[in-house]
């Protein structure tokens, strides 16, 4: 343990330890390892890791050692106690993972559906399409971005459903054009925006230097008025465009992660500042890496943001995170239908930390909680080298493929759309406990569903 090196880039280990969210995790680990005395010891420990990162050896735990500048010290007690809540976060996600299956196993029984005699919606629907991309110039916020959209190239009858995809954190609109182009096969319109601040590119910026920060703090806000400024778009483009076709009253949102945020801001969720507060001076909030973000929003002005966007008919989150800037209250707001998707294996938000913890402070109309197990956060096709050789480090963990969960989430996502913002009710039995069920018979990883 003390010799296994770790292969980092000293200079963009440097670099992340001098941002915002570096040094705050610098500082939580700085309250348990200390300089002699009892003083902090984020310093020491920053200075010592950047070096021993220089060494011929590389990142090593006997390199840092070496290059402590002074006498630090262990709190103890704060070590038991951190073993401790590592130790109940672990057997609170057993135990709630075994309790989702029960809950939905009872209810699958309860009401059964033969599926085998159901069109499969895990395939692709019948309707060709199309993808172009558009600049979006939002004037008044002085914003540019793009849009990569998603076109059937023949239309369903009635009003053609929109869907609009808001991408997490140092991700682009690309990675999600999986679940794009399986709702675009059912003849949605799906729209996926670049959010500047928080994507590839600013997290390009940041690794080659041309940055400080991996996102700017004003992502908080901008990324809602991103979703309402494409919907405004799209109503300018509708007639001469799409003939009129789009339902722009009823568009649904989704998210990943930071875009999980996004969509909860855009359905009516309001930023509680206080609550944040207190949440960020947690003594171990490190067990919820999530928290590190979310506590950047302290920097903004402390006003009531309200981005709740009239037009948005239903919001689905794939392991948002919440906890921490929106309360119960704020959370209540959420009048319209929410689908909140996680996993058990997430370590950026930790499924009981955020999803479990969110699902019965929601007062929506309809409300519904997927768990895939071995879901880990984000597509394991798009991992870099480095997340990809730490993974590898922790042999004992297996991991669901991207197949499996696409086969999960795709056609959750479709039909939770489909019956709320298509008001297609042929499709309400797939938004049961029976048809996770179904979908994840015989496999090494379950899906499950409760409402």
């Amino acid at each position: 343990a003390l010799l296994k090196p770790v292969d980092i880039n000293p200079v963009l280990l440097s670099r992340f330890f001098n941002s915002e969210i570096g040094e705050d995790i610098l500082t939580n680990l700085g309250k348990t390892i200390t300089i002699q005395g009892g003083r902090n010891g984020k310093f020491a420990l920053r200075g010592a890791m950047v070096q021993a990162a220089f060494e011929p050896g590389g990142l090593t735990l006997l390199n840092i050692l070496r290059k402590l500048p002074t006498n630090m010290q262990l709190r103890g007690e704060r070590l038991v106690k951190l073993s401790e809540k590592i130790d109940l976060l672990i057997r609170a996600t057993n135990f709630f993972t075994e309790k989702i299956a029960q809950v939905s196993a009872g209810a699958a029984q309860s009401n059964p559906v033969d599926f085998s005699q159901l069109a499969d919606i895990r395939q692709p629907g019948k309707f060709n399409f199309r993808q172009e991309t558009f600049i979006l110039k939002d004037t008044q916020r002085d914003r540019r971005f793009y849009v990569l959209l998603y076109l059937p190239q023949t239309w369903r009858s009635g009003k053609t459903p929109v869907v609009i995809f808001s991408h997490g954190l140092g991700s682009r609109p690309e990675d999600f054009e999986v679940v794009a182009k399986h709702l675009a096969s059912y003849g949605y319109v799906v729209a996926l925006p670049q959010h500047p601040g928080s994507d590839t590119q600013r997290k390009q910026d940041f690794l080659r230097g041309f940055s400080r920060e991996i996102f700017a703090n004003e992502e908080f806000i901008d990324r809602p008025q991103d979703i309402s400024a494409v919907i405004d778009e799209l109503e300018r483009r509708n007639q001469s465009q799409f003939a009129g076709r789009l339902d722009l009253l009823n568009v649904g949102v989704a998210g990943h992660s930071f875009g999980g945020y996004t969509a909860f801001a855009v359905g009516g969720a309001e930023i509680n500042f206080d609550h944040l507060q207190s949440a960020c001076d947690l003594p171990f909030r490190g067990l919820n890496f999530s928290l590190f973000l979310q506590c950047r929003a302290l920097s903004l002005p402390r006003e009531k943001y309200q981005f709740r966007d009239p037009r948005v008919k239903a919001v689905l989150a794939q392991n948002p995170f919440y906890s921490g800037i929106f309360d119960q209250e704020g959370l209540a707001q959420i009048q319209i239908p929410i689908m909140i998707l996680g996993g058990n294996f997430d370590p950026a938000t930790p499924f009981v930390l955020e999803q479990v913890r969110a699902f019965p402070l929601l007062k929506a109309p309809y409300k519904y909680l997927g768990l895939a197990e071995g879901q880990a956060h984000i597509n394991l096709s798009q991992l870099d080298g480095g997340i990809s050789q730490a993974l590898e480090a922790l042999g004992h963990i297996e991991l669901a493929e991207s197949y499996l969960l696409d086969s999960y989430f795709n056609p959750m996502v479709l039909a939770f759309f489909e019956v709320h913002i298509a008001n297609n009710a042929q499709f309400a039995p797939y938004l049961t406990s029976a048809y996770g069920e179904y979908i994840s018979q015989n496999q090494p990883f379950k899906f499950f569903l409760v409402d």
